[in-house]
């Protein structure tokens, strides 16, 4: 179990007012990590900062707007100045805007984008800044089934996510051969559809569900705690060897 342990850590997770990243914050603490609790909703951070605290888990609430530069490089700065070290990013937040191609905007396709892979970029650039004097870190960043697998139009239109998240899937790896020298592992994890605030309307429409059943070897959506191990395998000394990997988390659906 100590290859597990996080005791003595200090992980930063964005998008963590809700849906995987409250998930991946308890995941973390049962570890004994420290949190720096990231997003724009301040008020559920502050409710779920207190509950950590209440429970003896370290935890301050950090509002950040993962699409801003200049509020990522602010909240970096608070969370180093607060804990004195960051061991563990987990760049988790994201949007799932959709719309046809042929109709796409180029708004929706600027905020995908500026949110799913460019806000990942600059979280982990200011990150690296604090981990390569340190010699250590563990960035963990949020792909998709979709980094290498597109979708039927005639069930969802994902263009800017799939461009989004196989961006995710090729900075993983860029990062990781660029950052290996100073001892700092670059890991993503690629969910298929976990219920979620961002996936709510499609997981609960049950023309989708059948497709998901149909398509996806185990015929299920992922379920609360699936993506678990593989978070904390990666945020931890276990994978000291392993780094520039997209692990899918997808029930199969990859495998046909």
């Amino acid at each position: 179990m100590s290859l597990f342990d996080l005791t003595g850590k200090v992980a930063v997770v964005t998008g963590a007012s809700s849906g995987l990243g409250v998930q991946f914050a308890h995941a973390l603490a049962e570890q004994g990590a420290s949190l720096a609790l990231v997003a724009r909703r301040k008020d559920r951070l502050d409710k779920l900062a207190e509950e950590f605290n209440n429970k003896g888990t370290k935890a301050i609430a950090v509002k950040c707007d993962a699409s801003k530069e200049e509020e990522i490089i602010a909240a970096v700065k608070e969370i180093k100045n607060h804990f004195g070290r960051i061991d563990i990013l987990v760049n988790n937040a994201g949007v799932g805007l959709v719309d046809k191609a042929e109709n796409q905007s180029k708004e929706l396709w600027d905020t995908v984008i500026g949110i799913n892979l460019t806000g990942v970029f600059l979280f982990s650039r200011e990150v690296a800044k604090v981990m390569i004097p340190q010699k250590y870190g563990k960035i963990i960043n949020l792909g998709s089934l979709h980094s290498n697998t597109a979708i039927s139009a005639a069930v969802n239109s994902v263009s800017a996510y799939c461009a989004s998240k196989g961006g995710v899937q090729m900075l993983t790896k860029s990062l990781a051969a660029e950052w290996a020298q100073h001892n700092i592992t670059v890991n993503a994890i690629g969910p298929a559809y976990f219920p979620s605030e961002m996936t709510d309307s499609a997981v609960s429409n049950e023309g989708f569900k059948q497709f998901v059943e149909a398509r996806c070897p185990m015929g299920r959506f992922g379920r609360d705690g699936e993506l678990n191990g593989a978070l904390i395998y990666f945020a931890s000394d276990a994978s000291s060897y392993t780094t520039g990997q997209l692990l899918n988390i997808d029930g199969g659906w990859n495998t046909i």
